[in-house]
């Protein structure tokens, strides 16, 4: 199991969403091993960064383009 602060990175590529709670906003990274990453903070727009994830890793080999 990951420790709770894990986000991914170029070594470790992925996508992390925490939810929110009464007190804090929900929050996501991404990245890829192509180099794409993206942050997002509040409900609406992790919502969005989860989509664009998923529409990248659908499109994208994982690899660095030169």
């Amino acid at each position: 199991m990951f420790p709770k602060t894990a986000r991914p990175a170029a070594d470790f590529p992925g996508l992390r969403v925490k939810a929110g709670s009464q007190y804090t906003t929900a929050e996501g990274d991404y990245v890829c091993g192509c180099g794409a990453e993206d942050h997002a903070n509040g409900d609406a727009d992790v919502k969005a960064l989860v989509e664009n994830y998923t529409a990248h890793k659908n499109a994208c080999t994982g690899r660095a383009t030169r």
